[in-house]
């Protein structure tokens, strides 16, 4: 067995993350801060990296959470260095913030709220005013009303068993759905053949999918237009995908009765239709520390074994060490690239012992194991070819 290397890893945190999920990196071989100098990874939240100077020897960034809207995603293809969100891992806690929604606005709750707050008197006076303004604040009971859902992934599914066991009709909207996904959803789901088709028969809309080109102002005048009169408006996904200025016409017209939401906005400051949160989607105990558990993990199986799962601009790739020195390359999805590196490694003597290789649109990934050190001088010309963007040599760690 060859020596075994000894690699310090430094890992930068932007944000305050979950101590359960930081606990699991090694101290014997990680330092981890929010001051680490020469990071080979970021960890980061909210903090917003769309302006900042990431160092040269980032390797990797991981996001604990699930959208990555906050990270130079399109900068980091270039240089090669993957992308790792937590999809999933506050999908309970979103799903709970979207009942309380629902709840919140059927039974016009915060009108009924801010109506008390302001009611004076003593016991005898506040029950005869109480009983004679109640009306104004009669809501709707949820079983039987139908929710139409925009996005069918871990959240959007959840959100549908949940309203399934509310008793409301269930139908859903997702030209991308996964065929995991599609297994995963519930038979009483109603699939919808448009998104006009759901707003037709939807009492309630909710909103799960990301922030794309494709889905910035996704609700916009057009749509609006095509909703049932009366329809709540429920969006815990991104400001970005609604129109604001055709949701305030919506509600002007009657179309939406309440647009419920996690992003405050200056024109929705004040409006007695719109119920706007603080971004607490993903603000639990729980979520927190499941998203920081799961993008620690996946990074650390990055950097030590070059493995990826789950990062926004590289493909799925896993491959079990067959020798203790790995090579993992980044490059272009173009062709014979492949074929560049195996005849690399062939020109050095290197035996190839086990290969992987995955695309994900226009970025590929090899791994390779071999069964004898890798020259510095053979990394430089596999690095050298054109098209590739990062060349990792990952010879097992010392414990």
């Amino acid at each position: 067995m060859p020596e075994r290397a000894h690699k310090i890893f430094r890992i930068l945190t932007l944000n305050a993350i979950s101590p359960l999920g930081l606990q699991r990196f090694p101290g014997s071989h990680y330092v981890v801060g929010g001051d680490v100098a020469a990071p080979d990874a970021i960890l980061v939240r909210s903090h917003n990296m769309l302006q900042m100077d990431i160092p040269p020897t980032v390797k990797a960034i991981g996001r604990a959470g699930a959208g990555t809207n906050n990270v130079p995603v399109g900068a980091m293809n270039l240089r090669g260095v993957p992308v790792f969100n937590a999809p999933g891992a506050n999908a309970n806690a979103v799903k709970e913030l979207v009942l309380a929604g629902l709840l919140i606005a059927s039974r016009n709750l915060i009108p009924a709220i801010h109506f008390t707050e302001r009611l004076q008197g003593d016991n005898a006076a506040l029950h005869r005013l109480a009983e004679g303004g109640k009306k104004q604040f009669a809501g709707i009971e949820l079983p039987g009303r139908t929710l139409g859902i925009v996005g069918l992934g871990a959240i959007g599914r959840l959100v549908a068993d949940a309203a399934l066991r509310l008793g409301m009709k269930v139908m859903g909207y997702d030209p991308d759905i996964t065929v995991d996904a599609a297994w995963n959803l519930s038979s009483e789901v109603r699939r919808a053949q448009s998104i006009e088709d759901l707003l037709r028969h939807s009492d309630f809309l909710t909103l799960h999918v990301p922030l794309l080109d494709t889905t910035r102002g996704l609700i916009d005048r057009r749509i609006v237009d095509h909703m049932r009169p009366g329809t709540i408006l429920l969006n815990f996904s991104r400001d970005g995908i609604i129109d604001e200025e055709a949701v305030l016409e919506g509600i002007g017209s009657g179309k939406i009765k309440y647009y419920v939401c996690d992003f405050p906005s200056e024109r929705f400051q004040g409006h007695p239709a719109v119920i706007t949160l603080p971004h607490l989607g993903a603000s639990t105990l729980e979520a927190e520390e499941n998203c920081a558990v799961m993008v620690v993990t996946q990074v650390i199986d990055y950097l030590e074994d070059g493995n990826i799962t789950n990062a926004v601009n590289f493909p799925n790739i896993t491959m079990e060490r067959g020798s203790p020195y790995r090579l993992a390359v980044a490059n272009s999805n173009v062709p014979n690239m492949v074929g560049q590196i195996s005849t690399r490694m062939a020109q050095t003597g290197l035996n190839i012992h086990n290969m992987g290789n995955k695309s994900r649109g226009e970025m590929a990934y090899t791994l390779v194991d071999v069964d004898s050190p890798v020259p510095r001088r053979t990394i430089e010309e596999i690095a050298a070819i054109e098209g590739v963007l990062m060349v990792r040599y990952l010879p097992v760690l010392a414990d």
